[in-house]
């Protein structure tokens, strides 16, 4: 079975740092409701945790972006205490059409490399590779993130977990946004349908002259996903 907790939730849109800005988002959310059985022996337990981390980014050209995750951290139990964790860091690194958010079709592709604490996952070393698809139809948005997760052994053993969000522009400064956040399982052999991970989330996005927020509540629509979490993404430009 797939484990519930994640320090992101987010579908990427293709958007970039502008080239020599350097931008911090921080990603936090919350299990009141989630699974109460460890993923694997030893693990962090989805329900009733916070999960978060601050991700530092830098605009390194029109159509490039760095990232570095540090510190993810979570408040949570294991099965044998509660406690703030450190559960690892992560290096991204973002590639998209420039001017996303000018253009009807963008695209690109993010890749990101994971050093992992055990309680976090078994594996130490994990990697992300997730095109970025989408189109602005003005006033509706489509993105399609089909996520492909390695743990470096084999390409029949790539997990599949897509994330899809339609967004609804309300004004310049709020939107209204549907997202899925799925976990099918390996390339070679997905999960029976009640083992894998679904959740849908209702979005709320506001712009104001300095931050950007991102809040949703998501429900768990099979037995193996969290049956609710909440989500808050806060993100501004440093200079």
């Amino acid at each position: 079975m797939v484990s519930g907790q994640t320090d992101e939730i987010q579908v990427y849109d293709g958007r970039l740092a502008a080239r020599g800005r350097f931008n911090l988002t921080l990603h936090n959310n919350f299990i009141p409701e989630g699974l109460t059985t460890p993923a694997f022996a030893g693990a962090l337990l989805a329900d009733r945790s916070l999960n978060g981390v601050p991700e530092w980014a830098y605009g390194v050209s029109s159509w490039f972006e760095a990232g570095l995750y540090l510190p993810l951290y979570s408040i949570g139990k294991t099965t044998a205490h509660r406690s703030v964790m450190l559960n690892g860091v992560k290096l991204r690194l973002l590639f998209a059409v420039p001017r996303a958010d000018d253009r009807t079709f963008f695209y690109g592709v993010n890749f990101e490399f994971s050093y992992n604490a055990k309680h976090w996952d078994p594996r130490r070393f994990t990697s992300e590779v997730r095109p970025i698809i989408g189109w602005h139809l003005h006033p509706v948005d489509i993105i399609v993130n089909p996520i492909f997760d390695t743990a470096y052994d084999g390409l029949e053993n790539l997990d599949f977990a897509p994330a899809t969000r339609v967004a609804c522009e309300l004004s310049r400064t709020w939107r209204l946004a549907i997202e899925e956040y799925d976990d099918f399982g390996p390339l070679h052999q997905f999960y029976a349908g009640n083992q894998q991970a679904h959740q849908l989330y209702g979005v709320v996005d506001h712009t104001t002259k300095s931050l950007e927020i991102e809040a949703g509540a998501g429900i768990g629509l099979t037995d193996a996903s969290d049956r609710m979490t909440l989500k808050l993404i806060l993100s501004r430009d440093l200079n």
